[in-house]
């Protein structure tokens, strides 16, 4: 089994989550000082972006390093947030406010959020899935909806 699929199998684990809620904060800053090319496991060997939103409360530009798959020139993320219970902070601010930018390797393109709808969601789920297979275990132990955006790049 290779490093990435170890990661993958790993990820559905509730110690890995916990862990890897423990290091976000560095693997942002690693990922950001190397252009995308460095994470906290390593080589990046999965899609991340950084996702800068506007806090709703405070109105400053939030950060938070997400996994992601592709649907045309979009990205679509989703906040599974470890499997808390709760929703990510990320995805209240792009409730509130839709415009955000997204960075990837290093390249930052400003986009509008939306919220998938139920059909887009089922249709995009298994690239998702396809990304991270623990997403359907972290909806279980959330006992949530984990909700589902397409970041579409602002025109």
């Amino acid at each position: 089994m290779d490093f990435t699929a170890s990661i993958r199998r790993l990820g559905r684990t509730r110690w890995f989550a916990r862990l890897g809620r423990s290091v976000s904060g560095l693997d942002r800053r690693l990922q950001k000082r190397t252009r995308g090319r460095w994470s906290v496991l390593g080589r990046a060997v999965l899609p991340q972006l950084i996702l800068t939103t506007t806090g709703r409360r405070s109105g400053e530009p939030r950060e938070a390093m997400l996994l992601f798959a592709r649907d045309g020139a979009d990205w679509i993320v989703i906040g599974s947030n470890w499997g808390q219970e709760h929703h990510p902070a990320w995805s209240l601010n792009l409730l509130t406010s839709p415009h955000a930018k997204v960075t990837v390797h290093g390249e930052t393109t400003d986009v509008v959020a939306h919220l998938a709808d139920d059909d887009e969601r089922a249709r995009l789920m298994p690239a998702l899935r396809a990304v991270w297979p623990g997403y359907d275990d972290y909806a279980a132990r959330a006992g949530r909806e984990l909700r589902v955006f397409v970041l579409a790049p602002a025109a």
